[in-house]
């Protein structure tokens, strides 16, 4: 490799990558923990769905408690259903039916309209094991928490407008300069690249690790980093894409574009003021297309007009991965004569647009495989933690040098002190946001928003004012470990899941997210260990005195005459 594509690669990657590390390092530590969204909400709600999942979503019953309180005459009501989850948020329009239908509100002074709009129209979560109707707020955990911060969903709460969400605008930016960051960094270990693949000396100095770290772990996940930051951008930042296509394909009409899609089911019909003399139950209509479509999972219901001649019954499912990897099923009911007057298998033929999606959505979310699948997401997800600590580590050693000048040898230390105790924190911050919600008897958004936080924030600012590089790196590991082995204690303490109680009565979910946090307390212990070790090697190899070398007397090789006797 000549030397100018060098330095262009060499410069590219690590300007890219020093300016994205820290909201890079928020996003694949949150992102792993997503992947095991549902094992988290289940262990925090202390309700397994793997042992509660035949019991099935009862929403004629759901139907019947919304008609004690409301006037369902000539609603749309969508469901919006989550796999592995025995819930699904419910979403009711204002009644087409204008002898029923309450005029909009104007919101009051200091608030702002939802997007769900104002007035009759009502979203809420429910339960369907509990039976239990709940805000978003406060059906808020902390699976969602950790899953909406890996694209910096809280940021879009920051008071900046750009035209788009802040924080998804961040995060795609973020995505975009970490493609470049990827791709660089491979050019630059092209010539070098079976060599490092196989050098990894994890006995040897912190420098030596560092540098085997980086470019050793880099180099095994590319792959799996690659595909992140690629379908990344796509499903963060789409609108790049969906605009210019609205306006020249669609004459701006967002709506028909996403209905073409398949991303939204904004069909209507005709409201004809005349309402249907018959009781309306969607278990028969559920439990044939159940029958139809085995193995199959329900992803939304939609209701339209409900109670009116013109009312229909639209459900889209998803197909089992490992029978079909693509593709998505399609059911239009009409409720007055019962008759199925549209049907699409999601186990058929898959189209082009159903393949794309499906393939963007499972390698991102890795849903497709089972535990296997996503403990190698998670472990993949951790392992791009590593490359981008020991990237920070590496920038900062090799800007250490006393030929660089003092005032950027001081930057450079405070960028990466601030960088590390950001990151390095995140983990005892998870760990201790975990058992304040198990402790805490009522959890909602703003506890989490504040418990979490609030604790980052002061950890942070801590370790940047101590300002010990070491010290952060210890300490933040044996403060995580320890708290994530008390995390399986609180859950017995707290909720009565004893791992022995959740293994014998198949709550597998609660059981593995007990297990997984225990597996990550050993193996942050064992790096504290391994750092503590050296550093008392270091140190003791600096109190030790210099030995002075023994002077071994050396022959000149000249000879001395004798005196010659007369």
């Amino acid at each position: 490799m000549n030397i100018r594509n060098y330095n262009i690669y060499f410069n590219t990657h690590t300007i890219s990558g020093i300016v994205i590390c820290a909201l890079l390092y928020v996003i694949f530590f949150a992102g792993s923990f997503s992947f095991f969204k549902h094992e988290i909400q289940a262990w925090q709600h202390g309700v397994s769905y793997e042992a509660n999942k035949e019991v099935g979503k009862d929403f004629d019953f759901l139907l019947d408690s919304l008609r004690q309180t409301h006037n369902l005459q000539g609603r749309d009501i969508t469901f919006y259903l989550q796999p592995h989850s025995l819930g699904a948020s419910v979403n009711m329009s204002v009644s087409k039916d204008t002898t029923v239908s309450k005029p909009k509100q104007a919101p009051a002074e200091g608030q702002r309209r939802g997007r769900r709009g104002g007035g009759d129209a009502s979203f809420f979560y429910y339960d369907f094991h509990q039976e239990k109707a709940s805000t978003y707020a406060e059906s808020y955990d902390m699976g969602e928490f950790l899953y909406r911060l890996h694209f910096l969903a809280q940021l879009n709460q920051v008071p900046i407008r750009i035209g788009m969400p802040f924080g998804y605008t961040i995060a795609g930016l973020v995505s975009f300069l970490f493609l470049f960051a990827l791709i660089t960094g491979l050019l630059l270990h092209w010539d070098k690249i079976v060599s490092n693949f196989f050098i990894f000396r994890p006995w040897s100095k912190w420098k030596t690790v560092w540098t085997d770290m980086h470019t050793a772990l880099g180099v095994i996940g590319f792959p799996f980093q690659f595909i992140f930051a690629l379908t990344g951008i796509i499903l963060i930042v789409n609108w790049v894409l969906v605009k210019p296509l609205t306006n020249y394909l669609y004459d701006g009409k967002q709506e028909e574009l996403y209905l073409d899609l398949g991303f939204s089911d904004s069909q209507t019909y005709e409201y004809l003021y005349q309402p249907i003399d018959q009781d309306f139950n969607t278990q028969p209509y559920l439990a044939e297309l159940k029958q139809k479509w085995n193995g199959a999972e329900f992803s939304r219901v939609f209701l339209k007009n409900y109670g009116d001649e013109s009312m229909h019954l639209i459900v889209h499912a998803k197909p089992n991965p490992k029978l079909n990897f693509s593709g998505e099923g399609k059911a239009v009911y009409r409720i007055h004569d019962q008759q199925l007057i549209y049907e699409k298998d999601p186990h058929s033929t898959s189209s082009y647009k159903d393949k794309v999606s499906s393939i963007i959505y499972h390698l991102h979310f890795g849903d497709f495989g089972g535990y296997p699948v996503k403990i190698t997401f998670f472990i993949l997800g951790i392992m791009g933690c590593i490359v981008i600590i020991s990237g920070i580590l590496i920038w900062l050693v090799a800007r250490d040098k006393n030929n660089i000048p003092k005032h950027k040898r001081v930057f450079n230390f405070w960028a990466s002190n601030i960088f590390l105790a950001i990151c390095l924190t995140m983990l005892p911050v998870t760990a201790f946001t975990f058992i304040a919600v198990k402790v805490y008897p009522e959890v909602n958004q703003d506890f989490i928003y504040s418990v979490y936080f609030y604790s980052w924030l002061a950890l942070s600012i801590f370790y940047v004012i101590r300002r010990d590089l070491r010290a952060t790196n210890k300490e933040t590991l044996l403060v995580g470990a320890l708290l994530g082995f008390c995390i399986p204690v609180v859950n017995g303490l707290y909720g009565g899941n004893w791992i022995w109680k959740t293994f014998a009565a198949g709550e597998t979910d609660i059981l593995f997210f007990d297990l997984l946090w225990i597996a990550i307390s050993v193996v942050a212990l064992l790096a504290f260990v391994k750092i503590q070790r050296d550093g008392v090697k270091e140190n003791n190899s600096e109190k030790e005195p210099a030995k002075k070398p023994s002077v071994v007397p050396r022959r000149t090789g000249r000879l001395t005459k004798k005196p010659v006797s007369e």
